[in-house]
């Protein structure tokens, strides 16, 4: 990889951890008025939220060590494409944060690193691989936040609102690594994605 490349990566990695995303697309449910929180349930909300931010932050790294070692441009092409929306929902996320007077988490470095890390690995296996670990990535995304929606107050629409079309985005990610080819992956592995999701989880929603 030549120098500007890395420079480049560099540049992405530091956009991620340290800047303000931006969005093109509309903030989901911005023209929704704001609900009344109480203290705790605005600690809940935030909490849930900080989770879905710090997701998107792995979701990041992972793109990019994804694409760093895929072979194939046109799935490096498709990547890219898909971490630029998982940024929107980076940018969501951090907004609806600060609206309800939270802050992202101190662990985001740390799970950038190792997101990162899971990424170029899957990528070194081959692309079929690859995809199968970015279709099952985004199956479990999907899946946790549907849980999310069952945990988040009934009147906060404005939360719910980003939380519903960023399980559509994940959706069609999936659906994208199938269509490139994704192959299914091994069981064991399905379970310890799982079993590591839930830790990262249950850290990020107190700090």
């Amino acid at each position: 990889m030549s120098i500007d490349a890395l420079i480049l990566e560099f540049d992405r990695a530091l956009r991620t951890l340290a800047a303000s995303a931006t969005t093109v697309r509309p903030v989901p449910g911005n023209d929704i008025p704001d609900c009344a929180l109480d203290a705790e349930e605005r600690r809940h909300v935030v909490g849930l939220m900080r989770v879905n931010h710090c997701g998107e932050v792995c979701a990041q790294a992972l793109y990019q060590g994804q694409a760093l070692t895929s072979r194939d441009p046109e799935v490096r092409d498709a990547l890219r494409k898909a971490a630029d929306e998982e940024t929107e929902h980076l940018a969501w996320t951090e907004r609806r944060i600060a609206e309800l007077g939270g802050r992202t988490s101190v662990l985001n470095p740390l799970w950038y690193l190792g997101s990162l890390s899971i990424g170029v690995a899957a990528g070194l296996l081959g692309d079929k691989w690859n995809l199968g670990f970015l279709a099952e990535t985004e199956r479990q995304v999907e899946a946790h936040l549907d849980s999310h929606l069952a945990l988040l107050p009934e009147n906060d629409a404005k939360s719910r609102a980003i939380v519903e079309q960023m399980r559509l985005d994940e959706i069609n990610h999936a659906e994208m690594a199938t269509r490139y080819g994704a192959a299914d992956l091994p069981q064991p592995v399905r379970l310890g994605m799982r079993t590591t999701a839930k830790v990262m989880t249950g850290l990020s929603y107190r700090v």
